[in-house]
């Protein structure tokens, strides 16, 4: 028997969970309800959310969303999520998370005009497939991606020697100068905090757009021992900054900034380059994720590239949607 829940706060959903999504048994960030909770409150404050619940026997599928304006839905995700997904909990198999999937778009039709899901990897035929047998006309656009490096066993020395000449070069000539002190700790403090403000204010970055989330996050990860916060310095003076978190052989690069002023030195490709090797022969990991956008500059450090996807979906009993999905479509086609 299918059984459907909505929650209306990320509160009433973690009690529903009973730990389920809590960080010992959920090994991805972005997963975890501390993460939705966090996001919500900081970077989302006004805006509704809307938390899906499908159970069937053991099976269960859950979907965060957050209500733009009246009869829009999208993921409950931003700037600072690396992926967005449906999350299963009791091992589904692909044919149920398709059934779980299509019973809470068929929920959604009843009130529901528009809904966009972003950024979605793997999982986004499966999301198109059960959204359209669920009555849904969906359109699916590949928007950027994610660079990744696997590291299958080695260690810095071999990932480094191939790594393109051009940046190993730059680092051995920038390293000569002797300019630079690097640090990494897994404990924020308020001092460090302040450093890692200031580094971005310095930097060419626009302003930190929710501060108070990204704090959040440090002090969370700082508490699991799993924060990795970077700095370049001259003498007291940070030059470059990066914030990283490791965690069950991953580690994701959240942030990094450096002062304009220093350009020229580099500090922050020197910095990087010690956080790789912290990375890589110090917490052993198997995998770095440089997160969401296509900057030139990460195809010299990671090796891999995963799509990922915009999916939109349109209520044909909306007569509103029809021209909406129309130009979406063939914006889709045309690229």
């Amino acid at each position: 028997m299918l059984v459907t829940r909505e929650y209306r706060s990320v509160k009433d959903a973690r009690l529903a969970l009973s730990g389920a999504f809590d960080r010992a048994c959920t090994p991805s960030l972005f997963d975890r309800i501390d993460w939705f909770e966090s996001l919500h409150a900081h970077c989302f404050p006004h805006e509704p959310v809307r938390i899906l619940q499908a159970m069937e026997g053991e099976h269960q599928l859950w979907l965060f969303l957050r209500c733009t304006a009246p009869g829009r839905l999208s993921a409950l995700a931003n700037w600072y999520s690396f992926d967005w997904s449906p999350r299963f909990l009791g091992g589904p198999d692909g044919a149920t998370q398709r059934r779980l999937i299509e019973v809470l778009a068929q929920y959604l039709l009843k009130d529901s005009a528009r809904i966009d899901l972003y950024p979605v990897a793997d999982r986004a035929a499966l999301l198109l497939e059960a959204f359209r047998r669920g009555g849904w006309f969906g359109v699916r656009r590949p928007m950027g991606g994610r660079h990744l490096l696997r590291l299958n066993g080695r260690c810095f020395e071999d990932y480094w020697a191939t790594r393109p000449g051009r940046l190993r070069t730059l680092i051995s000539r920038k390293s000569r100068a002797g300019r630079f002190t690097m640090n990494i700790t897994d404990r924020l403090t308020d001092a460090l905090w302040r450093d890692y403000l200031a580094m971005h204010d310095r930097s060419w970055k626009q302003p930190e757009p929710s501060p108070l989330f990204l704090r959040d996050l440090a002090e969370r990860e700082s508490a699991a021992g799993t924060l990795r916060l970077g700095f370049a310095r001259i003498g007291e003076q940070p030059v470059a900054a990066q914030l990283w978190t490791v965690e069950n052989g991953t580690a994701l690069i959240h942030k990094l900034a450096h002062d304009r002023a220093f350009d020229g030195a580099s500090p922050g490709s020197l910095l990087s380059h010690a956080m790789f090797a912290a990375a890589i022969d110090g917490d052993r990991v198997d995998l770095i994720d440089y997160g969401t956008g296509d900057n030139g500059y990460k195809t010299d450090w990671m090796e891999d590239r995963e799509v990922l996807h915009r999916l939109d979906f349109f209520n044909p009993r909306f007569a509103s949607t029809w021209l909406p999905a129309a130009r979406t479509a063939i914006s889709a086609l045309v690229g």
